[in-house]
């Protein structure tokens, strides 16, 4: 009976997690990783296309991470997206590959860091209120319709809130092994 709530519920939930993971996989630390460039778009032909489609990206320790495009005429393309995409990397194009190179991170961009972190976990965290929002509606909805009794309605908006305070729960350990790894990194 609750399932036709829950499961949906559950879903959306579970897609605003991993949005919010993808997100905030971008999010540079002191080392050099290729989630740091892969979902950058460069204009491919016309059509914004992000990097990990249109080349190989790989990374060398410590610090530098290596973009091979399959055709060279995508590096100033690629260039240009690196520079425009607000992450304060300095690309250098090479004659068959593009090599960034990672500085150590000051405390003011550490802190300009968080400060991103913290508006995109509040997103993700709005985004889970929304969705709970929809769910108690549905619950609201059945009761009316005579679908649910009233213990029902209360059992399953307690089943919804339990979902809900397990993602934020989620959200929140991601958000704090993430704030970690860039104040030490």
């Amino acid at each position: 009976m609750y399932e036709d709530i829950l499961n949906p519920t559950k879903e959306k939930m579970e897609k605003t997690l991993e949005h919010f993971k993808g997100e905030i996989a971008s999010l540079r630390t002191g080392r050099a990783s290729s989630a740091l460039v892969e979902g950058i778009k460069a204009d491919y032909f016309g059509v914004p296309t992000p990097l990990n489609q249109i080349a190989s990206i790989t990374v060398q320790p410590p610090s530098t991470i290596v973009i091979k495009p399959w055709d060279k005429n995508a590096i100033p393309a690629i260039e240009s997206a690196i520079k425009n995409s607000q992450l304060g990397l300095a690309p250098i194009a090479e004659s068959d590959f593009v090599r960034i190179n990672i500085p150590a991170l000051t405390q003011e961009r550490r802190e300009q860091l968080i400060k991103v972190l913290s508006q995109k976990t509040e997103e993700a965290k709005i985004a889970i209120r929304q969705e709970r929002e929809q769910a108690m509606k549905e619950i609201d909805k059945r009761e009316k319709e005579g679908e649910f009794t009233e213990d029902d309605k209360f059992k399953s908006k307690e089943l919804v809130q339990k979902l809900t305070d397990e993602y934020n729960s989620k959200i929140k350990e991601i958000k704090e092994a993430k704030e970690k790894d860039i104040l030490e990194n």
